[in-house]
């Protein structure tokens, strides 16, 4: 597509605005870039910009700025409803954003992933192992990015159609996605960003642009012990993997068999790993394993590709991320368990007694499940935060606190030897930090300052 003389209004100044903003003009395209914050709080993201032709509309997004707009780009964090964006669908300007548009320019062959737990650590994953791939010669470059890491969009440039490209994608990014990759993949689906989507069924249609425009020729992975995803497959347009420890008879995919992770397409299949070189914790990250396994299917790539992808993968920042062992206390960083349901999953990675650090701000998800583990594992959960209220009522043993340092001091004294203190939210971090990334660092820093001391 020819970007020369368009005029794109992009809405939000953070990370995806400005890598979409900088390959727009350097294409030819005039740009306004528009963001609610003031222009001090924008101070960084012009100075990233500096040099390109951009107009900047700050404080607001007026919408005269649509007149004359040949496509709207929201950014992720931006929602449909506010009135620029139901504006611009109003007056029939087509939206779209920066994975969108990479996908559509990409050359080479993306494989997208999405699901409502598990997915940054699937994407991770399956990073690795296309980097073997490339490593085994199969491709001349692997690259991994968007929902994690920097937007791809910068690197389009230094894609060839000899690579490979692993993409993690959010709800919200394919919320109003018109194209899919080529290989899909859709973990699971569980309440999720319901403050943003409003009911289930709109949040699992965002989900589904991942594969509803892909041809006959494209491949959809699905989680098949998650009944919502699996239910997805007689919707797929080409053929259908499937990841799960059983797979029915006749299914392609990855399963588990004689204490290894099997891969199987047809009559053909082969042995990838022995379960016991598998160093993540808990039996969703066993899963996330097998989905990578699935994908590595689609692909075509060889068993010991894909075995030395996994090989020594202990996990990514902020899930389930041990931190530090005080006083016989193991110390953990979930942070990026920001919905009720992952908290749930991160406290079912542990036989040990939890402490449990849960709050931040509320999706509008409904926090029994978490309540009725807590009573099962848990010797203490800490509330804090804007939802720290809402958990009470959840599970009224609480304790409710001001904030995430104050937890992390209760917690001290709550856990005993042998326990596990683990921070799973189950809410956003927008209460108090710009994101789970800087909560989990946050949480990191206070458990490596606390002085190692004789107990009562």
């Amino acid at each position: 597509m020819s970007w020369n003389g368009k005029r794109v209004v992009v809405i939000g100044a953070a990370r995806q605005g400005l890598a979409l903003t900088r390959y727009l003009v350097n294409r030819g395209a005039q740009v306004v870039l528009t963001d609610a914050q003031p222009a001090e709080e924008l101070i960084n993201a012009r100075e990233e910009l500096a040099g390109l032709s951009v107009e900047w509309v700050t404080g607001g997004h007026p919408l005269t700025l649509l007149d004359g707009a040949d496509l709207v780009c929201p950014s992720g964090g931006v929602p449909l409803t506010i009135p620029m964006v139901l504006e611009a669908q109003k007056r029939g300007i087509p939206l779209s954003n920066d994975s969108q548009i990479f996908i559509e320019a990409a050359p080479c062959l993306v494989v997208g992933i999405t699901g409502s737990a598990g997915k940054t650590t699937t994407t991770t994953l399956m990073g690795r192992i296309a980097n073997q791939a490339a490593k085994a010669g199969l491709y001349r470059k692997a690259f991994v990015g968007g929902n994690i890491g920097s937007p791809l969009i910068r690197q389009l440039d230094q894609i060839s159609p000899e690579d490979l490209v692993v993409v993690e994608l959010s709800s919200f990014q394919l919320e109003i996605m018109r194209s899919s990759p080529q290989v899909a993949a859709i973990l699971n689906l569980s309440p999720n960003h319901l403050d943003r989507h409003g009911t289930m069924a709109a949040y699992i249609q965002a989900k589904k642009n991942i594969f509803s425009h892909q041809t006959k020729s494209n491949t959809l992975v699905l989680g098949i012990e998650d009944t919502r995803a699996w239910q997805l497959a007689g919707e797929a347009h080409g053929e259908v993997l499937a990841f799960g420890r059983a797979l029915p008879d006749g299914q392609s995919g990855s399963l588990v068999h004689e204490g290894h992770i099997w891969v199987r397409r047809g009559a053909e299949q082969q042995a990838v790993i022995p379960l016991d070189e598998i160093s993540l914790r808990g039996d969703h990250n066993l899963l996330n394993v097998l989905a990578a396994c699935a994908l590595s299917l689609a692909l075509d790539l060889p068993a010991q590709v894909i075995r030395a992808g996994i090989q020594g993968f202990g996990g990514v920042e902020h899930r389930l991320e041990f931190v530090r062992e005080i006083n016989g206390v193991q110390w953990y960083n979930d942070s990026k368990a920001t919905s009720p349901e992952m908290a749930v999953t991160a406290m079912q990675a542990f036989s040990e007694r939890l402490v449990v650090l849960a709050g931040g701000r509320d999706k509008a998800l409904p926090w029994d499940e978490f309540a009725r583990q807590a009573a099962k594992r848990a010797r203490a959960v800490i509330a804090f935060g804007e939802a720290a209220g809402i958990i009470s009522a959840a599970y009224p043993n609480s304790t409710v606190c001001q904030g995430l340092e104050q937890a992390v001091e209760l917690a001290v004294e709550a856990a005993k030897t042998g326990d596990v203190v683990l921070l799973a939210p189950g809410g956003t971090s927008f209460d108090d930090y710009v994101d789970y990334e800087a909560r989990g660092r946050h949480f990191k820093q206070l458990v490596n300052d606390l002085p190692v001391k004789e107990r009562d």
